[in-house]
């Protein structure tokens, strides 16, 4: 791609040419000179310099768009090229939310990295609403989501499951309303909550308990609005938060009660007790998700395997 293009693309993403420049380790003056001489090859200008941040004129939507199409040629390009050398080199753009990255992937990318370590793996962090455009701009090759029944073009491989679980603080006096459908966190390592072994909590009881919920987009906010308003339960939401994870280190600190995965308890402790939800909502299937109508490496198909073998159901 020609320098020139790198320069606006990176205008593009900053917003400004004050923090494009220092991204680009350059004047915003040489900068500001290599763009409008682009400008005027072209005989229109690119951004409307009077907003902030900068926008697009109609030119400049067209010139990204067509940058964009180079990117992805040029990675597919690469990508071709080094499926020549069959997981010799390459590279694999990954994306998940905090959830994925920090429970989900480390031992899939240790084992991938002791099979193939010439290629280099590359983790972007984010909301999975913010995950899937990239997956659709092929700025990412592979992702995960929990959307049931999606209507887009992306092609779907289930991945694995999880189990919703209702988290209160021990501390909180509503257990005591729902004492006999406690579980400890050593319960749920032992997998009684993938059972009928404890009943399901009754949760009408909540309306006066303090919730921590995740912020809109999540998908996990939609399903708890949804599994707490199906029982009538009148919502105390005391603080909305990006990441799940978050919200479950808030609950174990006793701030509120919230709603989280089986797959975040890792270890005993006596801080939280747990509940097993009657609800369809509480079982969630997450796929990895890769472009639909692309190229796919055999970089992309490698860790499609492992990561389905390692998570394989037991029994199948």
């Amino acid at each position: 791609m020609q320098q020139e293009m790198k320069y606006i693309y990176m205008v593009y993403q900053k917003g400004s040419f004050s923090k494009a420049a220092q991204a680009l380790y350059m004047t915003q003056p040489a900068l500001s000179i290599a763009v409008q001489r682009v400008e005027n090859e072209i005989g229109m200008p690119l951004f409307r310099r009077d907003h902030q941040p900068l926008e697009l004129t109609e030119a400049g939507k067209i010139y990204i768009a067509k940058i964009r199409e180079i990117q992805f040629l040029e990675y597919q390009l690469e990508q071709q090229l080094g499926d020549l050398s069959h997981l010799k080199t390459g590279r694999l753009r990954l994306g998940g939310s905090h959830y994925i990255n920090s429970y989900i992937l480390p031992p899939v990318l240790t084992a991938y990295r002791e099979k193939w370590p010439g290629i280099r793996l590359e983790l972007k962090e984010a909301g999975s609403w913010e995950l899937l455009p990239m997956v659709k701009d092929n700025l990412i090759d592979l992702t995960f989501n929990c959307t049931p029944s999606p209507k887009d073009p992306l092609h779907r491989i289930p991945a694995f499951e999880d189990r919703i679980l209702l988290a209160i603080p021990a501390s909180f006096p509503v257990n005591r309303q729902l004492a006999g459908q406690a579980m400890t966190a050593a319960d749920v390592l032992k997998g009684l909550h993938l059972t009928e072994a404890v009943p399901a909590a009754d949760i009408s009881c909540l309306s006066d308990t303090p919730l921590l919920l995740l912020t809109p987009g999540n998908n996990l906010h939609t399903r708890a609005i949804s599994i707490f308003q199906s029982q009538g339960i009148t919502l105390q939401v005391i603080m909305e938060v990006s990441q799940l994870v978050t919200a479950f280190h808030l609950c174990s600190a006793g701030i509120g009660a919230t709603l989280i995965s089986d797959r975040l308890i890792t270890t005993p402790n006596d801080r939280v007790l747990y509940y097993r939800l009657d609800s369809p909502l509480a079982s969630r299937q997450f796929d990895m998700v890769i472009p639909g109508k692309t190229y796919v490496s055999v970089a992309q198909k490698a860790f499609v395997e492992l990561f389905t073998d390692y998570y394989r159901p037991l029994g199948h």
